[in-house]
């Protein structure tokens, strides 16, 4: 993901908490990959998945949310923080290092350490894989490209997959049963890359033991959306 930094503010922001004046300037930024509304075929949905940092370029902290909420009922169907540490370890890639957890409605809550790399990979595709470690350990894997049709029409295309590592009934997981969500989206950089409206369209899908899972307890194993909303970077 890519971030502006405000090098006046984070020179204020130095001064303020008394930084020397040799030491490396505070960065700060937020930015909003997915800000939406979800057309779907049952209850209708907002989601939302942003990441807030702060720190140096030598070391960053990062809260990231990602959530979605019934329009109808205001359920969270899905609801998950992270706090991270990232560093570098090569021109493009930092490691992390952080703690999440998941407390949707209606299912058990769950905690994991998070071991991952994030970074840019040759063609420019931004690629985030984590590790998380508990009782209940699974592996995520996501992929976006930003192809631009113009200077400001943007199409982006994006890939997740959740991998169980561990079966978990209560929240009909099943080892080795991967979940895959898939989106295009275009956007226009309505102020320059600030504020991008977009529309686009997102899939999710479950496989093997996760969607028999799914069907046993009455629930869909795939979904599919039109979407509404916009990035924000600042």
């Amino acid at each position: 993901m890519k971030m502006i930094y405000l090098p006046a503010v984070a020179a204020t922001l130095a001064s303020i908490i008394g930084a020397p004046a040799a030491a490396e300037p505070i960065i700060w930024g937020f930015q909003a990959e997915q800000l939406e509304y979800r057309f779907m075929d049952g209850e209708d949905a907002f989601v939302w998945d942003f990441d807030a940092l702060a720190g140096s370029d030598e070391l960053r902290f990062v809260w990231r949310s990602e959530g979605e909420i019934g329009e109808s009922s205001g359920d969270f169907e899905g609801l998950e923080n992270q706090l991270r540490l990232q560093m570098p370890i090569s021109t493009f890639f930092d490691s992390v290092v952080g703690i999440q957890a998941s407390t949707p409605d209606g299912a058990p809550d769950r905690y994991n350490a998070v071991f991952g790399v994030k970074g840019l990979a040759p063609q420019w595709f931004e690629i985030d894989a984590d590790l998380y470690v508990s009782d209940h350990p699974f592996f995520r894997f996501e992929a976006e490209y930003e192809a631009l049709l113009t200077n400001r029409l943007i199409l982006t295309p994006s890939i997740e997959m959740n991998m169980p590592l561990k079966d978990d009934a209560a929240r009909n997981q099943a080892a080795g049963g991967p979940t895959f969500e898939i989106g295009a989206r275009i956007s226009y950089d309505l102020i320059d890359r600030a504020v991008s409206p977009y529309i686009g369209v997102n899939y999710e899908r479950a496989f093997g033991g996760t969607s028999d899972m799914l069907r046993a307890a009455g629930e869909d194993k795939d979904a599919f959306s039109i979407v509404v909303g916009t990035r924000i970077m600042f």
